[in-house]
């Protein structure tokens, strides 16, 4: 809005005398004659005012230094690691307004991510308690970088130019991912470092790269090589003496020979000659022992199994093996992954090595959800363990009433078998009521300390890295830990192949003395469900 004119007062006869007299009293009262100093206008009506002084404002979008690149975090890569602002070494970290707002959508869940959210205010509290007035400037980490927070406003001038070109694109920029996208250009165009948008959001990326905005995933937890050639066991070619002497003694030492690098607990095949082979646990450097595993299981007044490829019976090694309290299995459907954790954790407990089983698999649905779930805890849980439930009632019905099932034949028209006390109980129940099997929900275990259980963890690869971290450290003596799952099937879109917990804790713990993995290749379910999932 413009300003009214300023009158001349040489316009006014008998004015301009009346003025300078009361300029003249103001001026020996003390009063600061605002003929020279103020803004404004002299009697001549000539502006005497001086340049305008424009405050300084600290925004953030200026970054503290033009060394180092600028990484504008979105908020999906905080909650997914709450600890990401100090990885990336001396680089600068921008957590935008927008980002701050969406995680105090999540502070109040009593979940994973309500935890992740409030554990990255805590840590952006500390780092700006000491100097508030350094948050936009930027305060330094112990890497060489700084974090700082940003605003970036669409209206600002340095702005405009982004903002005109996102509008002939985008229908809303106001909204939280567009001013992201709109932040991260900004920052671009008044440094001279690059400026990078790190999002696990896929979609987000999408549009960053269709816009010409730098984009990355977070890639601090992802690993290197998790290719299917990478999991395969390897066959190590040895002499037929050698292979003659470890199938009498159990164990093999090849000190001198030239092998590649190989774990402890990896499992590899032995070869002499076309036909002659033995699966071999490494133990050391270039020392390998004989797998030790039963013919078969037996459950208590339960079923019986047999391992039925080399896969499963390495996976049945490591399962059994009391040394060993970490166990990673990868394999596709039907590749008997979960039918031999809970039977080796059936026999494991039964046999007294063990005060009893835990089950629990993360929550992330396939498709639709059919909404809230009543009942208790263990009744909620009931219907994502079914694949678990399952196995154990295959494993705990005795053989004879399996087959007399089987044969009897149904009859029409008779009485409802149901009526006379409702349906029969299931075979796992009084384990359950008895807390001999112990289902768990992974949105309660944190804080938790469990000794002395066989833990089945199924689906693994619907976790983030934070999120297996907190499962493992939770293992105290005693207990053992299964994460079993298929990296190639993953609902969770915060996660893929490389990123998720069960791939992570596999990497990250590879070569410890406590840890083994397994990787099951042939599936044994039915032909139909190989080539299915072979094909589809």
């Amino acid at each position: 809005m413009s300003q009214p004119p300023i009158a001349d007062l040489n316009a006014f006869p008998g004015q301009t005398e009346l003025f300078e007299s009361q300029q003249s009293k103001r001026t020996a009262n003390g009063t600061r004659n605002r003929t020279s100093t103020s803004r404004g206008r002299d009697s001549s009506g000539e502006s005497t005012a001086g340049p305008r002084v424009k405050k300084q404002t600290f925004d953030g979008l200026k970054a503290p230094s033009s060394v180092g690149k600028n990484f504008i975090l979105d908020t999906n890569v905080l909650l997914h690691d709450p600890e990401c602002i100090h990885r990336f070494a001396d680089n600068h970290v921008c957590v935008p307004i927008e980002v701050l707002c969406e995680l105090d959508r999540f502070k109040n869940e009593q979940s994973e991510r309500g935890a992740n959210a409030r554990a990255v205010h805590r840590q952006l509290a500390e780092l700006f308690s000491a100097h508030p007035e350094q948050a936009t400037r930027g305060i330094p980490t112990g890497e060489g970088g700084t974090v700082r927070l940003v605003n970036c406003n669409p209206d600002d001038r340095r702005a405009q130019r982004a903002v005109e070109h996102f509008r002939e694109v985008l229908t809303n920029v106001d909204s939280p991912d567009h001013r992201l996208l709109l932040c991260t250009r900004v920052i671009g165009q008044i440094n001279p470092a690059p400026a990078v948008l790190v999002t696990k959001d896929l979609n987000l990326q999408l549009k960053a790269h269709a816009l010409g905005v730098p984009c990355d995933d977070y890639l601090n937890d992802k690993v290197e090589n998790d290719s299917a050639a990478a999991r395969r066991m390897i066959t190590l070619e040895i002499e037929p003496s050698e292979l003659q002497r470890f199938a009498s003694s159990g164990d093999l030492d090849l000190a001198t020979r030239h092998l590649p690098d190989l774990a402890a607990n990896e499992y590899v095949l032995l070869r002499a000659g076309e036909k002659r082979t033995m699966p071999a646990r490494v133990v050391g450097k270039n020392a390998f022992t004989r797998l030790r595993i039963p013919d078969c299981l037996r459950v208590q007044k339960g079923a019986t199994i047999r391992p039925l490829n080399l896969g499963q019976q390495c996976f049945l090694d490591a399962l059994l093996n009391p040394d060993i309290s970490m166990v990673t299995c990868y394999g596709q459907a039907g590749t008997g992954k979960t039918l031999l954790a809970v039977a080796s954790a059936l026999h494991a407990t039964m046999s007294g090595d063990y005060a009893g089983v835990t089950v629990s698999r993360p929550v992330v649905p396939l498709g639709d959800t059919l909404g809230f779930l009543p009942g208790s805890l263990d009744e909620k849980l009931h219907p994502w363990l079914k694949p678990i439930f399952d196995a154990l009632e295959f494993l705990l019905t005795p053989p004879e009433r399996s087959e007399r099932a089987r044969k009897q034949p149904r009859k029409s028209g008779g009485a409802n078998p149901l009526a006379a006390g409702g349906p029969p109980q299931k075979p796992y129940q009084p384990y359950l009521d008895s807390g001999l099997i112990e289902v768990e929900a992974l949105c309660y275990i944190r804080g938790r300390s469990i000794p002395n259980r066989f833990f089945i963890l199924d689906e693994a690869q619907q976790l983030t890295p934070l999120e297996a971290k907190t499962i493992v450290t939770r293992m105290a003596r005693g207990s053992k830990l299964v994460m079993v799952g298929d990296p190639e099937q993953i609902d969770n879109p915060y996660v893929d192949r490389r990123s998720n917990g069960l791939v992570y804790t596999r990497e990250r713990l590879r070569g410890q003395p406590c840890s083994a993995h397994v990787t099951l290749e042939r599936g044994e379910r039915s032909p139909l469900a190989e080539a299915g999932a072979r094909l589809m």
